[in-house]
């Protein structure tokens, strides 16, 4: 590290105009909205969340900064009225970085952009290796800034002053940032694909909510047995009832080890299951009666009612899996996985980025045919959710791997 990027570290540890206050007080918030407004460009925008603490996914703290302005920490869980503010930015073009994570949280308080870039998004199509914001402000402004307070409790109250300095600088650099790869963007004509992708994030409600949430149980693999993959599933509801009630995380109400253990040893009684006392968590021994009656409600199933080996409906076995299960599948699969690779590399993309992988796996194992023409593959595409600039750029790589 070079002497100046140590001064610059030592520089960022706190936002370039001083560490801003928290605004609390409606008379606050309304001059803040009067800051934002004299600024100019783009609305940069964060959010600050408690994962790993609480079970909601509700936003602690906002991030606003524009160009020539001041930036502006907001307290979301305020008595304040926030309807004014949120009009008003609502309308201006924001800029996040990785936006999906903190749309949702956004939206939940009135807080839905019209326009929205996406530093994240933009260095992937540029091809960026590292796409973390640290990294990019690393190396496209040449600015260093500290990131060890991302995964802090943010509805701690008050918020310390260096915790404060991280969220504002989380905001200051990413106008500057935005407008250094939007003008690359611009340059290597991809402002076309960059205007496609985040044309999707305007309608971005959060992640696709799983059937079986339960299945994602760390460790679960390892258990084969239907009854004690239902003492898994009893336990996890029980638990994720558990947290909801108490707005706590549910690793902190039951930790995925202790759930895999009682499952995997099988207590026959509350006596046994207290016996076991778990060590990873304190809550399995402080209510032992509710954790045992989720366990008994899965003992007393019937075989019918047992979960089912996982194969959910449209669910696509991993192609180590297709030539036995889907010969042809294995076929196109390996005219068409390196076709797309190919691609994604002479464009200096991650082949995630040109196409998602499910996209192309489900393609292959059920849409593709040998000989299809590239109009057929680009229709496929669509269907499937590819935006014009990845058809344009896939259909006809594929189509030339499908021939015969």
């Amino acid at each position: 590290m070079t002497e100046e990027t140590v001064q610059r570290v030592i520089t960022h540890a706190e936002p370039t105009h001083g560490t801003p206050a928290v605004i609390v007080t409606q008379s606050e918030i309304d001059e803040a909205l009067r800051v934002l407004e004299c600024g100019s460009g783009p609305l940069a925008v964060d959010a600050e969340r408690a994962s790993g603490f609480k079970y909601s996914q509700r936003a602690y703290l906002l991030q606003f900064a524009r160009h020539d302005s001041d930036i502006v920490l907001l307290d979301p869980t305020t008595d304040a009225t926030l309807t004014a503010f949120a009009t008003t930015v609502n309308a201006m073009p924001w800029i996040l970085h990785a936006a999906t994570q903190d749309l949702p949280c956004l939206r939940e308080i009135g807080f839905v952009p019209t326009s929205v870039y996406d530093t994240e998004l933009a260095a992937k199509l540029l091809g960026r290796e590292r796409v973390g914001l640290g990294s990019l402000l690393e190396h496209e402004l040449e600015v260093v800034i500290a990131k060890e307070h991302s995964a802090v409790d943010w509805s701690t109250r008050p918020i310390p002053e260096e915790w404060r300095a991280y969220a504002a600088l989380d905001v200051e650099f990413l106008p500057a940032l935005h407008v250094k790869l939007h003008a690359e963007l611009e340059e290597r004509d991809r402002l076309h694909w960059y205007d496609q992708e985040r044309a999707l994030l305007l309608t971005f409600t959060g992640p696709e909510v799983r059937a079986e949430p339960w299945r994602r149980t760390s460790g679960i693999h390892a258990i084969r047995d239907a009854r004690k993959q239902a003492v898994v599933r009893a336990l996890w509801e029980a638990r994720d009832v558990r947290a909801r009630e108490l707005d706590v995380s549910p690793g902190r109400v039951l930790h995925d080890s202790v759930i895999v253990d009682i499952a995997t040893h099988l207590p026959s009684s509350q006596a046994k299951l207290e016996a076991m006392r778990p060590v990873h968590n304190r809550n399995a021994r402080k209510d032992p009666a509710y954790w045992w009656a989720a366990i008994e409600t899965a003992l007393a199933l019937s075989e019918s009612e047992l979960p089912r080996r996982q194969s959910s409906e449209g669910a696509i076995p991993p192609p180590k899996a297709w030539p036995q299960r889907n010969p042809d599948a294995a076929v196109r699969w390996e005219c068409v996985r390196p076709a797309t690779v190919a691609v994604a590399e002479a464009l200096g993309l991650q082949p995630e980025v040109l196409v998602s992988p499910e996209t192309i796996r489900r393609l292959c194992w059920e849409g593709f045919v040998l000989g299809m023409g590239a109009d057929a593959v680009g229709e496929l595409l669509h269907q499937h959710g590819a935006r014009p600039w990845q058809i344009e750029q896939l259909q006809t790589a594929i189509a030339v791997a499908l021939q015969p």
